[in-house]
């Protein structure tokens, strides 16, 4: 009787190292916090890097230590979308702002402006890398959501909104990508240590009062067991993992590295 379901190809020890020679990738917001961590990471498994950021300097710094190659674009603009690279095996959709208000303040410009970057964006990307993915029979769609993704916290819909989003857009990608080899993966950090969240945590403790340390374990890390903020390197570590050759049957999945805040 015919094999209609053939083994697939071999594949190399569960220790052996990511090997990304002769990928390509592109990394959105990959000048700083995770989306650096991200394009470092993927280098050092061999692919060949796109590094797309608003900032001109970090984009080309970045780039130059990874040898990879620099894209500065507005992601709100779909324009600058149509000229970044389509010819991508692994799609990083990283990129992403913020703004703290509550619904009733929350300014509609600010709403409109975090879906264009975290929704339509990484549609737009995927839309325009897959047919090279599926002309190849390979692709990985990694999409850097948030714990928001799957929680909510007041005072963030914008950003909530488009974490859920991102969410099923990914599922949608993994359901449709199948056929062709190509997976989709959400990773869904909780508070990452970066610039922007130590700033946070600076500002939060001279408006509150308190110790930088308490903003920590009594406001941010509140709803999480592991009690310390999670590293850049930790998130480029799962996203290079989901890059690999032993991850083609996960696919439209959320990963938590949330220290254990939606275990509760």
């Amino acid at each position: 009787m015919t094999n209609t379901f053939p083994a697939p190809a071999p594949l190399p020890p569960p220790t052996a190292a990511v090997d990304l020679s002769g990928r390509t990738a592109l990394v959105t917001g990959g000048g700083g916090g995770i989306g650096r961590a991200c394009v470092l990471a993927l280098a050092q498994a061999g692919a060949l890097v796109h590094v797309v950021d608003r900032d001109t300097a970090a984009a080309k710094a970045v780039a130059e230590i990874a040898g990879g190659e620099a894209h500065v674009a507005d992601l709100a603009d779909p324009g600058a979308v149509d000229l970044l690279p389509a010819e991508v095996d692994i799609l990083v959709n990283n990129a992403g702002l913020q703004h703290v208000a509550p619904l009733t303040e929350f300014p509609p410009d600010r709403f409109e402006l975090i879906q264009k970057v975290m929704v339509t964006a990484p549609f737009l990307l995927m839309r325009r890398t897959l047919p090279h993915m599926y002309a190849g029979g390979w692709g990985r769609i990694v999409n850097v959501s948030s714990v928001h993704g799957l929680r909510a916290s007041a005072f963030k819909s914008a950003y909530v909104a488009a974490k859920h989003a991102l969410e099923g857009l990914s599922k949608v990608a993994a359901v449709e990508g199948a056929p062709h080899g190509v997976t989709s993966n959400c990773v869904n950090p909780g508070y990452v240590r970066t610039p922007l969240v130590e700033g946070q945590v600076r500002d939060q403790a001279a408006a509150h009062g308190i110790s930088e340390g308490d903003v920590l374990s009594d406001v941010m890390l509140a709803r999480s067991p592991v009690k310390r903020l999670l590293e850049a390197e930790e998130v480029a570590a799962a996203v290079l993992w989901l890059c690999g050759p032993h991850t083609g049957c996960l696919t439209g999945a959320s990963l938590p590295l949330d220290g254990g805040w939606t275990a509760g």
